[in-house]
């Protein structure tokens, strides 16, 4: 150990560090300052980022002791640095900049003008990044006191944000930057945002997020920033070969290692060997034979990460190799090994409408194309991390981000052969999910190694452990046959989809359901046929990633209509809007579409703003400019909100009043970065009449907080919200109620606003309405469970869904024609989303989806080959930086559905849905190449050109 002396945030510092540690593990685990957070351990996503000396550094890969005598700022520390700079400004001058004030301590204290305008301005969604940004943009702006939007693009190309806030950010740090250098306080409306309708009391309003603050000064808590008194540190032992018998397991020697407290193969789970939120064929522990390179062998407990490490060496395994299955396609053929004893096929989904050869016989054009779809990677920035432990009382706790803490719960309790009510899973914040937090990681391994050792356990996945392991969006090939009248009415559609879903279910079979019943698109056809083979192979699993399958299906659908229109020489929006659903139709499983179909005026949205562009926009590219071409595409979806498919969909949500005139809202459902926490918020102060800063929202907690079913299918506002607005609404109406004896006067008669009562001239506060229910022996409080409306199984008719949302999306590229690159100048989108609760938040989540899914068209693949990842470092999986994000001009389009809270369907998921078609589309129409396999590779285009094909 070395003696490391330096200054941290204006404080002098002494620490012991080890030679080979860097300064963000010193910072986080050593000096507790854990708003610097760790993302890769490469120095590729940048959001350990903190200033050394001024300069910013990635804090994951600087050696703790190149910090010697130096001075360290981390986020902590801004808002104080600040301060010390103002009063040293006071000093000098009588000039002082005035953000907004936050009270600490009973004292006046200001934010850094970066961290209110990020606050402010919607830049944190899940918030993991948003330390290393603001830090990265403090080091901007002091040398550049009026960055440009390029200046930004530069500054932070290396910096990422995975939920995609980067014209948030960049809004944030210019008006930050104008703020300090003029001294006039931040506008009021920081970041300009589409027109949406009236707003109510609360509801509409674009309202800052409830947990930004925390996010913005690096006081928020992820899992890893939680520690625990005398805590084990665990790893995992991954799998040497994709497809493999184990002969045998020696754990001896790394038991004999003097640090180890435990090391824990299949022999020592209690319960169930296997867990699965469908289908329970994921080992806990591999036993008899592994499946794929992620799976987990053993376990181990040791008092540090490092010697867990060294114990994870000392284990020998003896493995028999077996073939690998390596697409589904293979696997689907008769003489390929078995993955699983049932067989390779997890599932063959059918979707049947009308007589599709009939149709075909009826139509005048028909055509037919094949697609590749890769598979892809969340990158979520946050790695997995649970951490394990035993309460005095015998119960298991878990502390994890978790999508789903009520079925961790139950899968945790099954493979450790106890009571549900033995296990309790408290959710911390999650660093980002988009789906791939929704599978079991290291819950089930933290609670057994606990159990053994009787101490708490932290189980934290570095980026490589993260990648080999957890679920990925499925590659697919999809072959779309589409017939039509010679007037573009769309008569017949067949596809046929073979999905890879790796090596264990997840949730492979509903993402394929979805995608397969999406597979025609969002077009009334009377005839369709869609067959599809979910195939297990050696590759990692695939599960539920933003899109849920739609997003695949959707590139193939709208690939063709777009065929079409150049067959038929149709313009592809008028092709678009001839077919499109309506209020009236019916979709490709057989519902009925009775009301909230905003698809239509999406696309007259998104048509009306591109046509003011001064060259066609669809049909014909722009002049050439050395050697670029400019042109635009088009392209719709639609995505249901909810589970669907017969499935029961409800939520848990309950809400009490306190005698201090605050409310808290109570539910299990998880904030990954969507901005439920302010959506439940916004619902109970609508409610109640109370200030939207009286209510806060505490969320996933088995213990504390009711079911609120998964966080998938874009259903958290709908149903959630409801849950929350009903419970609300029974509160508010026991006070009425209670309110109504003492002031002899008709319940309906009181009114509730900006948290007071106002009966028969009297104005009541909230706060002593509570006192008063408590007075007569009841809690000021309500819980409600919300059922969503029932639906249909596929194939059995009916509403297989009770909502969708729509889009029409529009991309304008560029594309080199003497290198073959892409890049997205424009994207121009319209959704229905019912109504917009917060459209600051909505707008995040509108412009992250779009981001993704560009980064789907031309960058993002999660290589794999014969079973064995290549892309098994972060460096090796191109997403979308500050750089690539191009001008986003967004419509809100507000059908009100019935049954949603105040008409909101979901957004998260179908922002991301029509992007990547939007963008090959455009593609095709500027240099005459149609893109059928993703993402878009530039040396197959190149070569395209020059070889004058029209497909790669």
């Amino acid at each position: 150990m070395t003696r490391l002396n330096f200054t941290v945030n204006g404080q002098a510092t002494t620490v012991e560090v080890r030679e080979n540690e860097y300064l963000a593990e010193v910072l986080r685990y050593r000096l507790g300052l854990t708003g610097t957070k760790i993302g890769c351990n490469e120095a590729e996503c940048g959001i350990c980022t903190v200033l050394v000396n001024g300069a910013p550094v990635d804090s994951c890969i600087y050696p703790a002791l190149k910090a010697e005598g130096t001075s360290v700022l981390t986020i902590e520390g801004l808002a104080e640095s600040w301060n010390v700079e103002l009063r040293m400004q006071n000093a000098e001058s009588s000039l002082h900049p005035p953000p907004s004030k936050q009270s600490e301590g009973g004292s006046s204290f200001l934010l850094h003008p970066l961290q209110q305008a990020f606050a402010q301005g919607g830049a944190p969604q899940c918030g993991f990044c948003i330390p290393g940004a603001i830090l990265t943009a403090k080091a901007l702006i002091d040398t550049n006191p009026d960055p440009s939007e390029h200046d930004i693009k530069v500054a932070l190309k290396d910096t990422y944000c995975r939920c995609a806030g980067y014209s948030f950010i960049t809004n944030a740090i210019q008006a930050a930057a104008r703020s300090i250098r003029t001294g006039e306080p931040l506008p009021a409306d920081l970041y300009p945002l589409p027109e949406t309708k009236t707003p109510l009391k609360v509801i509409g309003r674009p309202l800052p997020r409830p947990d930004a603050i925390d996010k913005v000064t690096g006081a928020a808590k992820y899992a890893d920033d939680y520690a625990f008194p005398n805590m084990l540190h665990a790893r995992t032992l991954r799998a040497k070969y994709p497809h493999a018998r184990i002969k045998r397991i020696d754990t001896a020697k790394a038991k004999a290692l003097p640090g180890v407290q435990a090391v824990l193969t299949a022999e020592d789970v209690p319960g169930e060997k296997n867990h699965g939120l469908v289908i329970k064929d994921w080992p806990a522990l591999a036993y008899e034979k592994v499946r794929y390179i992620g799976d987990p062998v053993a376990i181990v407990a040791a008092d540090t990460r490092e010697i867990a490490t060294q114990a994870l060496e000392l284990i020998e395994v003896a493995y028999e190799p077996l073939p690998v299955v390596d697409n589904p396609v293979y696997a689907n053929q008769p003489d390929a090994p078995q993955v699983h004893a049932s067989g390779n096929l997890l599932k063959h989904i059918k979707v049947r409408k009308g007589d599709v050869e009939q149709g075909f016989a009826e139509s005048d054009v028909i055509l037919e194309r094949e697609f590749r779809t890769a598979c892809t990677e969340h990158a979520f920035l946050e790695p997995e991390c649970a951490i394990g432990r035993v309460t005095d009382d015998g119960r298991i706790e878990v502390y994890v981000g978790s999508q789903i803490p009520y079925q961790d719960r139950s899968q945790i309790a099954a493979c450790l052969d106890l009571p549900e009510r033995q296990v309790r899973v408290i959710g911390a914040l999650i660093g980002g999910g988009f789906g791939g937090k929704e599978d079991i990681a290291g819950q089930i391994h933290v609670a057994l190694l606990a159990q053994a050792t009787g101490r708490p356990v932290k189980m934290l996945y570095d980026r490589h452990e993260s990648l080999l392991f957890h679920p990925k969006r499925h590659a697919t090939l999809i072959r779309v046959k589409m017939g039509a009248h010679r007037d573009g009415t769309l008569v017949a559609v067949q596809t046929e989809l073979y999905g890879d879903t790796g090596a264990y279910a997840s949730l492979g079979e509903k993402v394929m359901t979805r995608a397969t019943t999406h597979s025609a698109g969002p077009y009334a056809v009377p005839h369709m046929r869609a067959d599809c083979y979910a195939m297990y192979t050696n590759n990692p699993p695939a599960g539920a990633f933003r899109g849920f399958g739609v997003t695949q299906s959707a590139f193939a659908v709208e690939s063709m209509l777009d065929i079409l229109a150049e067959e038929l020489s149709i313009d592809p929006i008028e092709l678009r809007r001839k077919n499109a659903l309506r209020v009236g139709s019916v979709t490709n499983t057989g519902q009925a579409l009775r009301e909230s179909v905003g698809l239509l005026e999406c696309l007259d949205r998104v048509e009306r703003e591109i046509r003011r562009t001064p060259f066609a926009p669809v049909l014909r590219p722009a002049s050439f400019v050395s050697g670029k071409v400019r042109a635009w595409g088009v392209a719709v979806g639609y995505k249901n909100t909810g589970l669907g498919g017969g499935a029961p969909d409800k939520a848990g949500a309950e809400v009490e009043l306190f005698a201090d005139g605050t409310a808290e809202v109570r539910t299990s459902s998880a904030e990954i970065g969507q901005g439920l926490v302010g959506v439940c918020a916004m619902a109970a102060a609508e409610e109640l009449g109370l200030p939207y800063p009286r209510v806060r929202v505490l969320l996933s907690d088995t213990d504390l907080t009711p079911d609120g079913g998964p966080t998938t299918a874009s259903r958290q506002t709908y149903v959630t919200g409801n849950a929350v607005r009903l419970a609300a609404r029974a509160l508010r109406e026991a006070l009425a109620a209670t309110l109504a004896e003492k002031y002899d006067a008709p319940p309906n008669r009181i009114r509730f606003e900006e948290g007071l009562a106002q009966v028969n001239g009297h104005r009541i506060a909230l706060g002593d309405a509570a006192r008063l229910i408590k007075a007569e022996g009841r809690e000021p409080k309500a819980l409600h469970e919300y059922w969503a409306p029932q639906t249909q199984p596929l194939g059995t008719g009916g509403d297989m869904h009770f909502a969708f949302s729509y889009a029409a999306q529009a991309a304008e590229v560029e594309v080199d024609l003497d290198t073959g690159e892409v890049h997205v100048l424009r994207l121009v989108a319209a959704h229905d989303i019912g109504r917009a609760i917060n459209p600051l938040a909505l707008q995040g989540q509108i412009e992250g989806g779009m981001i993704m899914g560009l980064g789907n068209a031309l960058t993002e693949e999660f290589i794999v080959e014969q079973g064995i990842p290549f892309t098994d470092t972060l460096a090796r999986y191109k997403m979308p930086s500050i750089k690539h994000a191009p001008k986003i001009t967004s419509f809100i389009v507000e059908d009100e559905t019935a049954d949603g809270p105040w008409g909101a369907k979901g957004v998260g998921e179908i922002a991301s849905i029509p992007t990547t078609p939007a963008i090959t589309n455009a593609i095709y129409h500027a240099c005459g190449v149609r893109v059928t396999s993703l993402p878009v590779d530039q040396d197959k285009l190149l070569r395209a050109l020059k070889a004058g094909r029209h497909e790669c």
